[in-house]
């Protein structure tokens, strides 16, 4: 080799040498990519929250955690994720626990359960703070021996007594209705005298020109008007408490997750919270907005539901509750937790909190649908 030719080799190693040191620690860790599939269709609003929880995990991860998300039917369908999840055929599901609760109807009370006084962000402060995402584990793992870790995000707001095909003032004006709901509203509508039947979304508005169904609850007034609620009924009553504090359950393969990174492990868990803050704002804008269009474009009546429906609903509550306690020692034990939680929190609330009622009208005169 002559002289030149080594020169020349040597600044190349050396110069490739200062480069290597010069780049940043990053981590050469394998790109994983998780299939999650979520129980709602690719046009739901709630689609767009989980895609939300998608781009915060893997902008977190720095693209070495990704997350193929997938609409409902993609693999399974809509009640059927957590088997999918259990088993591994899935990573992952974006879903409810009100979908799962008939493997054991406590799975309804993180999300779908009573009303002590707390609303849904102070339940959803009872799983991380109150021993909620404890006792859930304990029904996922050691009672239904499942193979799945949960986390949860968005307090939804409350989710309206539905749509009806008449104004109704009074419990005896549901009695015999034929009435879509899920989870534990399924018992406190039948106790009422309704006749309930369990759909997911997607499967709503087939079931009504079917005749399987007269009267519906969803969620929300965006995703109530994304399936056209609006074009099979014009009297939409808001305010309940069948479902008045649930969440989204966002659940992994427990191992899968087990066998992931710590830092992977961690981006999945918080981004869940992170998801929280994004989710709820965007419902407070676009389901503000939707409903107000309901009103004004749809020409749908919207009412404030009638308190004697919704004193009935606890009446209906009490009944429910004494049967399922007496016959599950698990279910009373979640209840009790929720109950001493709700009587401590909820007092602070209540007695501390504005009331933004009498704000509102006090700038909005004559705005707010009466209410009885």
């Amino acid at each position: 080799m002559t002289r030149r030719r080594f020169l020349k080799g040597g600044a190349v190693v050396a110069g490739g040498a200062a480069a290597t040191v010069a780049m940043p620690n990053v981590s050469r860790a394998q790109t994983t990519t998780l299939k999650v599939q979520s129980s709602w269709g690719a046009t739901s609003p709630f689609q767009d929250m989980a895609k939300q929880y998608v781009e915060r995990v893997e902008a977190m991860a720095g693209g070495r955690l990704k997350i193929d998300l997938l609409p409902s039917g993609a693999v399974v369908k809509a009640f059927q994720v957590q088997d999918a999840t259990h088993k591994g055929v899935l990573d992952g599901a974006h879903t409810v626990t009100a979908y799962w609760y008939s493997k054991n109807k406590s799975a309804s009370l993180f999300g779908t359960g009573p009303v002590f006084g707390c609303n849904a962000p102070q339940i959803l402060a009872w799983v991380h703070f109150g021993g909620g995402k404890e006792l859930l584990d304990e029904l996922q793992t050691k009672i239904l021996k499942l193979n799945v870790r949960s986390f949860f995000a968005m307090p939804m707001p409350t989710q309206p007594l539905g749509w009806f095909k008449f104004h109704v003032k009074s419990a005896k004006d549901m009695v015999g209705l034929k009435y879509r709901t899920v989870g534990l509203a399924t018992d406190i509508m039948q106790g009422m005298g309704l006749k309930v039947t369990q759909l997911p979304g997607g499967e709503i508005v087939p079931a009504l020109e079917k005749g399987v169904i007269e009267a519906f609850e969803f969620n929300n007034p965006t995703a109530d008007s994304r399936f056209g609620a609006q074009d099979v009924s014009k009297h939409y009553h808001m305010g309940s408490y069948h479902q008045a504090a649930e969440f989204f359950e966002i659940m992994f393969n427990r191992s899968k997750f087990d066998g992931l990174p710590k830092e992977h492990q961690a981006i999945l868990e918080y981004g869940a919270e992170a998801a929280n803050t994004a989710n709820y704002g965007w419902a407070m804008d676009v389901y503000s907005a939707d409903l107000q269009k309901l009103i004004h474009k749809d020409k749908v009546n919207v009412y404030r539901t009638a308190q004697s429906i919704m004193s009935a609903q606890l009446e209906s509550w009490d009944k429910v509750l004494k049967k399922l306690e007496a016959a599950d020692p698990f279910f009373a034990k979640v209840v009790k937790s929720q109950k001493d939680w709700s009587q401590r929190v909820a007092f602070y609330d209540l007695v501390n909190a504005a009331d933004y009622k009498l704000a509102y009208e006090h700038y909005f005169p004559g705005a707010l649908p009466e209410f009885k």
